[in-house]
């Protein structure tokens, strides 16, 4: 089940935290590079501008062994995880 948060902060490019959740959101297929390494900086910002304050919708499709959400993330009907993976590649 899809649920609406709003993110509050920004961990790396792949990963965010919302008000609503203890444990923070990991986007789904999505393997954006760690801050400190190579485009690191530069995929966190993307993600930052995408949806840093805002309201997405998470539909949790898995956990991961720190047991945060593993998610499919839209803004209004953007696929977060799509838009993050062309970043990536381009």
């Amino acid at each position: 089940m899809a649920r609406q948060e709003r993110v509050t902060r920004i961990i790396d490019g792949d990963t965010f935290q919302t008000a609503s959740r203890k444990h923070s959101i990991r986007l789904a297929n999505v393997n954006a590079p760690e801050v400190g390494k190579r485009s690191g900086a530069a995929a966190t910002k993307a993600l930052k501008k995408l949806i840093e304050g805002q309201s997405v919708t998470v539909e949790t499709v898995a956990r991961d062994k720190y047991r945060r959400s593993v998610a499919k993330v839209k803004i209004g009907r953007r696929s977060v995880n799509k838009a993050m993976n062309e970043t990536l590649k381009g």
